[in-house]
């Protein structure tokens, strides 16, 4: 009798301990969320850091608080998140810099393939080939035949060596087997000011910045790099389909997190910037700047970097850019 007293007396404390157990953790979020832009403010990552930390306020009730963090390319932003707990509440607005500065610089202290959980991207920007009005050439193909015809006379500016403006720049002259000289800028600003004023023929911008300028006819677009054509310059082809059929490179901005954040967590936010991407206003906002919403997987956008990774360390193997 005393064993079944027992028994009686220990069943409910038993299961109450079970049932606590099983108990799942609180949910994410229960703390302010860091979103790090490795880049100064103003720019398309700030841009697009500032629409996901406000949609992500709303929805789950937590503080989501955007740092910029620039430097050295992105890396310097990246290096602080990837050394951050693997919990959801440090994350990277990370672009294709980060892939371009994997292949490009030597002493990173990070490795951006595995210190890093893709979450989703965001939205692509297209690069377009925009060239300085008084160039004759006024489609792609008048200006391959012009760059043929005149090997090493015509400059490509950029943003500077190693930037997604210079490795796109060399893409193309690989592809369409023309020499154009490179003329690195300290950012697209300057870079932009001497197109228009000749001083450089020709730059690989991206559809947001280089939009002010073609809208009031003081550069040229001739074609965009990515396969599909840009909603903010419907009428221009794309590189793909007049002169170097599956050329397909753009500026991605997009949500990773520390490697080991839970599986769980990655798609919690995945799910809200797939959301995100689907409201009218917010779909409104990001095509105003030439980005188109994307909103893809986690695996796909890992499976996008792996590819990205592996083409930007041949390419760079290829034309000798190596980045202390």
């Amino acid at each position: 009798m005393n064993h079944l007293r027992r028994a009686a007396f220990l069943l409910p404390m038993a299961l109450a301990c079970a049932v606590a157990t099983a108990q799942p953790s609180p949910a994410y979020p229960t703390k302010p969320i860091k979103i790090v832009v490795p880049f100064a403010p103003g720019g398309t990552t700030d841009v697009l850091a500032r629409i996901l930390a406000q949609r992500m306020t709303v929805a789950w009730g937590q503080p989501v608080i955007v740092e910029n963090r620039p430097g050295v390319g992105g890396t310097i932003g990246a290096s602080m998140v990837a050394k951050s707990p693997p919990d959801g509440y440090t994350l990277l607005l990370g672009t294709v810099h980060h892939t371009i500065a994997q292949a490009v610089y030597k002493n990173l202290p990070y490795n951006f393939g595995r210190d890093f959980a893709p979450v989703s991207v965001i939205a692509m920007v297209p690069n377009v080939v925009v060239v300085n009005t008084g160039l004759p050439a006024k489609t792609i193909s008048e200006f391959v035949s012009l760059a043929r015809a005149q090997p090493g006379k015509l400059n490509y500016g950029t943003a500077g060596a190693g930037t997604a403006h210079h490795l796109i720049g060399e893409m193309f002259k690989l592809q369409a087997g023309v020499d154009l000289v490179h003329v690195p800028y300290k950012g697209s600003g300057p870079a932009v000011t001497d197109l228009m004023g000749g001083q450089v023929q020709v730059m690989f911008d991206t559809v947001t910045s280089a939009l002010p300028q073609v809208k009031a006819h003081k550069t040229r677009a001739l074609a965009v790099t990515t396969v599909k054509r840009s909603s903010a310059l419907p009428d221009i082809p794309t590189l793909s389909e007049t002169v170097l059929p599956g050329f397909d490179v753009g500026t991605w901005f997009g949500i990773v997190a520390p490697s080991g954040t839970p599986a769980s967590i990655v798609e919690r936010i995945h799910g809200e910037i797939d959301r995100m991407v689907r409201v009218p206003e917010v779909r409104r906002q990001l095509l105003e700047i030439g980005a188109e919403p994307i909103g893809n997987t986690p695996a796909q956008m890992g499976a996008q970097i792996k590819a990205e990774l592996g083409a930007y360390e041949t390419l760079a193997s290829q034309i000798k850019l190596v980045a202390e």
